[in-house]
C-alpha cells in the first residue's frame, strides 16, 4: 500500500501544484477543484456487498469521528465503502485539509463519493516540476482552449496531457488540423472532450485525418474531429459497428451516411444497436434504411423513450386516429413536451389508456 508524501518533503511533489494552503487558487481554478479532480480522475467503484461486523463498525467510526458524518449519513455510506485500516484515508484526508477544505467541505465530499477515501493521495501528475511540466502544459492548453473550465474537463479525462510533452504529439496533431482547414473551435472541442486523440502518435493521426476526409467529411465542422475520434483511437470499435449494421441490410452508402450525420454511432455496443434495431425493424416496422438516414435514434434509451412513445404510436395507430406512416423522426426526435403536447394530451380524451400506456402500466393492444 502506497504511503502519502508530505508536500514539503521535495520541490517535485504535491507543493509544486499546490503552493500553499494560503494560495486559493491555480491558474485560475480553485485548489479543491483541482485536488477533486485529480482524487477523483480513477477513483475505485463503489462497491455494494455484504461487510462484515468488525469492518463494518470501523468504517462507521471512522466516518463519524475523522469525517465529520452524522451517524444516519455514517450509516448509509457504509454500505457503498468498506475501509480495513485508517492510512490510505488518513492520507486522503490530510491532503484535502493543507490544501484548505475546510470540515464541512470535507463531509460533504464524503458523503456524496466516498470511494475517494479509498483513492491514490499521490496522482502522477502532482509529482511534476511546476516550473518545466505543469505550467508550460497549462499555458499551451489555455492558448487553445481559452477557459480554464476546459482546461479542467480536458484534465479530468486524461491527465497525460500534462504529463507528455506537447510539443511532441499535442502540437504536431494539432498542427494538422489547423492546416486541413478545422476551426479553432472544433480543435478545442476534441480537446476539451477528448484529449486522448490528440496525443495518439502523429502518423496515426495523419492517416485518420486522411480517411476522414477520404470519407467526404467537411473539415469545417464539428463532425469532422468527432469522426477523427473514432478513427484514430476506435477502429476496431468501428469495424465491429460496420459489420453489425451489415447483418441489419445496411450498405456501404448508408453506414457512411450515418457516420457522416452521426459519427458516435460507431461507437455503440453490439448488444445497444441489436436491441434498437430490432424493436424498431421487427416490432414497429420502420425499414432498416429509414434509421441510417436517422443514426441519433439509436442512442436513445429503449425503456424511457423508443418503447413509451412507440406504444402510444401503436395506440394510435389502433385506433386510427393517426396515419400509419409516421416517420421515424416525427416520432422519437422531438423533445418530451412536444411529444406528449402532440400524442398524449391531444388524444387523452379519445383513449382512457393512453397516459397508462405511455408510462408503460399498459400495453396498447389494450385499447382494441
Amino acid at each position: 500500500m502506497e504511503t502519502f508524501q508530505s508536500p514539503m518533503m521535495v520541490n517535485r511533489t504535491i507543493s509544486c501544484a499546490f503552493p500553499s494552503r494560503q494560495s486559493k487558487q491555480i491558474f485560475g481554478v480553485s485548489n479543491s477543484r483541482l485536488l477533486f479532480i485529480f482524487l477523483n480522475r480513477s477513483p475505485p467503484r463503489p462497491v455494494s456487498f455484504k461487510i462484515e461486523a468488525n469492518n463494518s463498525n470501523f468504517t462507521f467510526s471512522y466516518l463519524v469521528g475523522s469525517c465529520g458524518l452524522a451517524p444516519e449519513a455514517a450509516t448509509s455510506v457504509s454500505q457503498k465503502v468498506q475501509l480495513h485500516s485508517s492510512e490510505r484515508p488518513d492520507s486522503v484526508l490530510t491532503l484535502l485539509r493543507e490544501h484548505g477544505l475546510s470540515k464541512s467541505q470535507i463531509s460533504n465530499v464524503v458523503r456524496k463519493r466516498p470511494s475517494l477515501l479509498l483513492a491514490n493521495p499521490n496522482p502522477t501528475i502532482l509529482t511534476r516540476s511546476l516550473e518545466k511540466q505543469i505550467i508550460p502544459s497549462y499555458n499551451f492548453l489555455k492558448s487553445v482552449l481559452l477557459s480554464d473550465e476546459k482546461v479542467a474537463s480536458a484534465l479530468k479525462r486524461t491527465s497525460w496531457i500534462f504529463l507528455e510533452d506537447h510539443s511532441k504529439k499535442l502540437l504536431p496533431n494539432i498542427s494538422v488540423l489547423r492546416a486541413t482547414g478545422v476551426p479553432e473551435s472544433c480543435i478545442a472541442l476534441l480537446l476539451a472532450h477528448f484529449p486522448e486523440t490528440l496525443i495518439q502518435k502523429n502518423g496515426q493521426f495523419v492517416n485518420a485525418v486522411e480517411e476522414i476526409k477520404e470519407m467526404g467529411f467537411d473539415p469545417t465542422k464539428s463532425t469532422f474531429v468527432l469522426a477523427i475520434h473514432v478513427m484514430a483511437g476506435n477502429k476496431s470499435i468501428y469495424n465491429r459497428c460496420v459489420e453489425v449494421y451489415q447483418r441489419w441490410g445496411w450498405s456501404e452508402e448508408e453506414i457512411l451516411m450515418s457516420f457522416r450525420k452521426h459519427p458516435n454511432c460507431m461507437l455503440l455496443s453490439e448488444d445497444k444497436i441489436t436491441k434498437a434495431m430490432d424493436f424498431l425493424v421487427n416490432k414497429m416496422g420502420w425499414p432498416s434504411r429509414m434509421i441510417a438516414s436517422c443514426p441519433v435514434v439509436l442512442f436513445f434509451s429503449l425503456e424511457k423513450r423508443i418503447k413509451p412513445r412507440c406504444s402510444v404510436v401503436q395506440a394510435l395507430r389502433l385506433k386510427g386516429l393517426i396515419k400509419k406512416t409516421l416517420s421515424l423522426s416525427t416520432v422519437l426526435l422531438p423533445d418530451k413536451k412536444r411529444f406528449v403536447e402532440k400524442f398524449v394530451t391531444k388524444y387523452e380524451h379519445q383513449v382512457s389508456d393512453l397516459w397508462s400506456i405511455y408510462e408503460m402500466k399498459v400495453d396498447f393492444k389494450s385499447v382494441i
